[in-house]
């Protein structure tokens, strides 16, 4: 079973982690996610339990359980989603039928700057 556990304390290491939850069972993997710029914890990790038994023990010890004077947010991890936004809309971005850069000043119909927009729906040469 996959594990969330936030308000992580940005202090506690991987050992840590995979320590506290060892405590109910076997733990395949602890995972802190850190900030890709920075290099430091983003405050939330996911912990790996092939018990589900455990796993669930785990979660109903370790939700609202204080560590490093952080309350843990402990439960059954989501699956992840793809929610990143579509570029562009209907007419497109940078320009859309309205011209923009470039415009329509070389016969190029209503394309709009920048071959009319990055994804919307009127095309261009992207």
């Amino acid at each position: 079973m996959n594990i969330y556990v936030g308000n992580l304390s940005r202090n506690v290491k991987e050992e840590e982690l995979k320590e506290l939850f060892e405590a109910f069972g076997a733990v395949e993997k602890s995972t802190i996610i850190m900030d890709k710029f920075t290099g430091t914890s983003r405050g939330f990790a996911f912990v790996e339990m092939p018990n589900d038994e455990e796993a669930e023990a785990a979660i109903a010890e370790l939700n609202g359980k204080e560590v490093e004077g952080r309350t843990l947010t402990v439960n059954v991890a989501k699956p992840k989603t793809d929610t990143r936004r579509s570029n562009g809309g209907s007419h497109g971005g940078f320009g859309g039928n309205r011209g923009g850069f470039g415009g329509n000043s070389r016969g190029g119909g209503d394309r709009g700057g920048f071959g009319g927009g990055f994804g919307g729906s009127r095309g261009g040469r992207y």
